[in-house]
């Protein structure tokens, strides 16, 4: 039977904390036996949002378990407690398995797990920890990352992917797949964090320089525009346009315009019925081909998939 500790200290995300007990801390040797044995391992009693837990073991009991887990950590502007830090690098130095679920990610790289390794969190903290830690490679585009022995997963529901994926590697496929239908949730989901970012947009009326530029070129996704032309209506030249359009956007108009006929052809998947060749003529992308390929690689799932996750 493996042992599963979750670390639990005041600041935790609560959901990510019960994701992980309904998976590992539940009785299922009705569906798989032997199951885990499931422990909570904290330094004394720890509040979670409105919730109290008592833990079973303190911090130090971490170093019996096989897989220790890291719920999210709520501030990721402080450091987390170096109590945590230090029981968790003492776990994988015994040999544990160290996984975090969203922004616990803080906690693996504060221990140092995560030099050296590819890693994720929640897509709104990914900037913040690639810059903490330089030496991790952070992928924003995916939903969880094993690298054997350390683990992250992205944000919220991901970290039922993971704790799925621990699961599977253990009991295999047809148990971990058993375990997702009690849940009622698929036992795999394509595709990475980059299907939930929503594309941000300048505040209309903030006026800027092309605060009129912006609704004119998404009423015209479905035309040819060229940066000429966004140029040409803003009454600029291509290379002024191109240094507003990085201050403001982060990116380059013709990147601009790509994220935004993705998130039209987005928008017309979980609203329409439209088939795939009107959505590409509506988004400007030209043939059914040319939609998929690009979306596939935006997106991380083809436009099907996309439909079947998102439309009511």
């Amino acid at each position: 039977m493996a042992a599963v500790a979750l670390a639990v200290t005041d600041g935790m995300l609560h959901y990510e904390l019960s994701v992980a007990v309904e998976i590992f801390g539940s009785d299922l040797t009705h569906i798989v036996d032997p199951w885990y044995d499931f422990t909570l391992c904290g330094s004394g009693p720890v509040h979670v949002g409105r919730f109290r837990l008592e833990p079973d073991h303190g911090l130090d009991h971490l170093t019996h378990a096989d897989t220790v887990i890291v719920p999210g950590w709520a501030d990721t502007d402080r450091e987390p407690p170096a109590e945590l830090v230090e029981a968790v690098r003492a776990a994988h130095e015994a040999g544990a398995r160290v996984a975090s679920l969203c922004t616990g990610a803080f906690v693996l790289g504060a221990a140092g797990l995560l030099d050296g390794r590819r890693a994720t969190t929640h897509w709104a903290h990914t900037d913040e920890l690639a810059r903490r830690h330089p030496a991790a490679t952070v992928d924003p585009d995916v939903l969880y990352v094993d690298n054997g022995d350390v683990l992250t997963s992205a944000g919220k529901a991901a970290a039922m992917d993971l704790c799925l994926h621990l699961v599977r590697l253990y009991h295999g496929s047809a148990d971990a797949n058993k375990i997702a239908r009690r849940l009622v949730i698929p036992p795999h989901r394509d595709g990475g964090q980059a299907q939930f970012i929503a594309t941000p947009l300048p505040a209309p009326g903030s006026n800027h320089p092309l605060d009129e530029l912006f609704p004119w070129a998404l009423e015209r996704l479905d035309q040819p525009l060229t940066v000429e032309d966004l140029a040409r209506q803003a009454r600029m030249s291509s290379r002024h346009l191109g240094r507003h359009f990085k201050h403001l956007t982060g990116t380059t108009p013709l990147q601009w315009l790509h994220a935004q006929r993705i998130r039209h052809a987005q928008e017309l998947l979980e609203t329409t019925n439209a088939t795939v060749d009107t959505i590409a003529a509506a988004t400007g992308m030209g043939t059914a081909t040319t939609l998929r390929r690009h979306f596939h690689r935006s997106v991380g799932v083809p436009p099907d998939a996309y439909r079947r996750t998102f439309r009511p």
